[in-house]
């Protein structure tokens, strides 16, 4: 299981000047844990992230104490995207933990190699139930089985680890396939009777002109 080493944070110190030094304020809680502030080194709670994500449990290493949690929240930079802050929620010992586990999806589908259909990846995640140590990183959905145009892949038919329960709808659709249609662009028909109307309408005002011209030159 990874491990994060956290340190107790001195409120003191500004978050600004912390993330001067490449750490980053964060908290950590739970059911039976209070609510406590601690510093992480912002390099290390990146690389913890990228393996973890939020549905994966960590060691939280406070000194000799060790917390199983996960990584509940994350504020990060709105330009650069960097993480400047972190929530923890710690795990009660003994207890399933329901969380959201991102889906993977993984084979060839007959009906999009051979038939052209195109792939509707309808749920990114599902909701499933387990242990801390049971939980998984990601769940993997096979698209092969998506031959006919009217395929569809269940929530049900997703295989769980050893330990892990479905919490989402079993019936709850999480791909499908759909017949590719051609775009083709729309041609407005041209309104004739239009033009002939506007066309007969300049004659007219044409023809009024000449008329009002030949009276003035008579007057001459």
């Amino acid at each position: 299981m990874i491990t994060l080493t956290v340190e107790p944070r001195d409120m003191k110190v500004k978050p600004e000047s912390l993330r001067e030094t490449g750490k980053m304020p964060a908290v950590f809680y739970g059911p039976k844990q209070k609510s406590t502030s601690v510093v992480v080194s912002t390099v290390d709670f990146i690389k913890t992230y990228k393996k973890a994500g939020e549905s994966s449990v960590i060691i939280l290493k406070e000194g000799n104490t060790e917390h199983e949690a996960l990584i509940h929240e994350i504020d990060v930079h709105p330009v650069t995207g960097a993480p400047r802050h972190a929530d923890f929620y710690v795990i009660e010992k003994g207890k399933k933990v329901k969380v959201n586990v991102p889906l993977v999806f993984a084979g060839v589908s007959p009906a999009v190699k051979e038939k052209g259909a195109i792939l509707v990846k309808v749920a990114r995640e599902l909701e499933v139930e387990a242990g801390a140590r049971d939980l998984p990183h990601e769940l993997t959905v096979d698209i092969s089985t998506l031959v006919e145009l009217s395929d569809v892949i269940h929530a049900q038919s997703v295989k769980l680890p050893a330990g892990v329960e479905l919490v989402s709808g079993g019936l709850e659709i999480i791909a499908s396939v759909t017949e590719a249609k051609e775009e083709v662009d729309e041609v407005k028909p041209v309104d004739m009777s239009a033009i002939e109307v506007t066309k007969k309408g300049k004659e007219a005002k044409e023809g009024e002109e000449g008329a009002e011209a030949a009276a003035d030159e008579g007057k001459k």
